[in-house]
């Protein structure tokens, strides 16, 4: 009995407790509202792509539980944004992501909002390339009504991308001579080929790549300086037998913008994405095609940079890349396989592989390059250059080729060591390095076969594991210092009288692609 009375005592308490309770009642808010910005830039995006999704937060530092009658978009059910608070879409049908109300937030609590945009730059203008978007969030009405701009710069362009079947969803694939017995062979590779009035790059609009741009027999593909291409996820150039790439950039004045350099790149503008490597898969010089030139371009975040296949017979080099920069590949910067590479002035940095690498043969001349790798982003098996001639299939056959590899006034370096690999499996096998700046630490073959540097038919006038003092390596800022042990130990006989950024080179010549510089003027 003295049990039950203590248990309707309780309980009696717990109903009188809880009927005084005023929690959940909520109040309306009064506009004081605190944001954590008070604009959301949503970068810039492509018209008619989607923008990544942004937040805003949203804070009641009073002690009241309160309820904001109206969350809106300003231009209403016109807007190109979009919004989801807390995992809400408000109100149904042609106001979904754009009007909510009655939305609750307890006192000293927050609520995300989230946003979205998709702009159609046609149908905000004309004639702009690029257009500035904005709208505004509102919060409540009247004289409580507050508000967080939206801004959004939409940038126009020339998209490029294979066709799809309509019945079957099914997306072109490319057709093209794969096996070189002169019959097309199809491949899995989504994209198409060019147009013979697409086969030229301008500075008018930015590219914009889905799958592979192909260029066919007796095509060439012109970029003019100042072009800026973008690439989507496993999207790039093919140029295939009897095609040309002619990259024609030119010398910029603002080192910033590069106003004059062809830039090639992933599609996501965001800032977040500016140095993620592996958003796009390649440059392609496929066996067969010819003269293919590369001059002041900017390659960065993709999966291999620049790959070149075979073609080294033939009477000019198969690819000729000069004052370029290729950066944050998430495999190789450039690989060429049974292949020949000219290179002057170039830089190579930030790969998860090899910066450098001449595989199965080939011919390489590399003057005045900085072939260095600082990547940081995982464990990487092979080191800034690599050079080998062989090859090795399904079957574990292994299969060689000649290989001829000259580097003069380089620096190749990075953070690991060593820094450059020579690999022979019994072809015919000729390199020689001339007064570079060598990262090269390894006791194990230091002396030996292809590393005896005192053999001057292999090594002359280099130096070893000295401080190349780069600007920044791991931002990719790989001009040198006047401190640098790279300065003064170029050859006069391999000098290019200017550097990448166009600075007239003394003689002796610093390695390297850059002419030094006093890093505190």
């Amino acid at each position: 009995m003295k049990r039950l009375l203590t248990f309707l005592i309780c309980f009696s308490v717990l109903i009188f407790w809880s009927s005084c309770r005023n929690d959940f009642e909520f109040s309306p808010s009064t506009g004081n509202l605190e944001f954590a910005r008070d604009t959301v830039y949503l970068d810039t995006v492509f018209t008619n792509i989607g923008s990544s999704t942004y937040n805003l937060k949203v804070y009641n530092r009073s002690d009241e539980d309160i309820v904001i009658p109206t969350i809106q978009l300003e231009n209403g059910v016109s807007s190109y944004y979009r919004m989801n608070i807390d995992g809400t879409t408000g109100l149904a049908d042609d106001q979904e992501g754009k009007f909510f109300e009655d939305v609750e937030l307890l006192a000293n609590d927050s609520l995300y909002i989230f946003i979205e945009t998709t702009i159609d730059i046609e149908a905000l203008s004309n004639s702009d390339i690029q257009f500035l978007y904005t709208d505004r969030i509102l919060f409540d009405s009247g004289n409580n009504q507050q508000d967080v701009d939206l801004v959004t710069l939409v940038k126009d362009a020339v998209f490029i991308y294979p066709n799809k079947d309509e019945e079957t969803n099914i997306i072109e694939t490319l057709t093209f001579d794969v096996d070189g017995d002169g019959n097309p062979d199809e491949t899995t590779l989504q994209g198409r080929f060019l147009e013979d009035e697409e086969l030229t790059f301008t500075n008018e609009k930015p590219y914009v790549i889905y799958g592979y741009a192909g260029v066919g027999n007796g095509q060439t593909l012109t970029m003019e300086s100042g072009a800026r291409v973008h690439f989507h996820a496993e999207s790039g150039i093919i140029v295939t037998q009897g095609g040309t790439l002619n990259i024609n950039g030119d010398l910029s004045t603002d080192q910033d913008l590069l106003e004059n350099e062809v830039i090639l790149e992933g599609d996501r503008l965001e800032p977040l994405y500016e140095d993620i490597p592996g958003q796009w898969g390649t440059i392609w010089l496929f066996d067969g095609s010819i003269n293919n030139t590369i001059n002041h371009a900017t390659i960065k975040n993709a999966t291999i940079g620049v790959l070149s296949e075979f073609g080294q017979n033939d009477p000019n080099a198969k690819l000729t890349i000069t004052n370029s920069q290729v950066y944050n590949t998430s495999s190789f910067g450039i690989l060429g396989n049974a292949t020949s590479i000219t290179a002057e002035n170039v830089v190579i940095n930030n790969s998860g592989q090899s910066s450098f690498a001449g595989t199965f043969g080939g011919v390489y001349n590399l003057t005045h390059c900085t072939i260095a790798n600082y990547w940081n982003n995982s464990f990487r098996q092979y080191p800034a250059l690599l050079i080998n001639d062989f090859t090795v299939d399904e079957n574990n056959t292994i299969y060689t080729n000649t290989t001829v590899a000259n580097i003069n006034n380089c620096i190749v370096y990075g953070n690991d060591n060593p820094e450059f690999l020579l690999e022979n499996e019994g072809a015919e096998f000729t390199f020689k390095f001339n007064n570079c700046l060598l990262s090269f630490n390894n006791s194990n073959l230091d002396g030996s076969g292809n590393y005896d540097f005192d053999d001057i038919t292999n090594y002359e006038g280099n130096w070893f594991n000295l401080d190349p003092d780069f600007e920044d390596p791991f931002e990719n800022l790989m001009r040198i210092g006047a401190d640098s042990d790279a300065n003064g130990i170029g050859s006069p006989a391999f000098l290019i009288t200017e550097d990448i950024l166009g600075e007239t080179r003394v003689s002796p010549p610093d390695a390297g692609a850059y002419k030094s510089v006093n890093f505190e003027e």
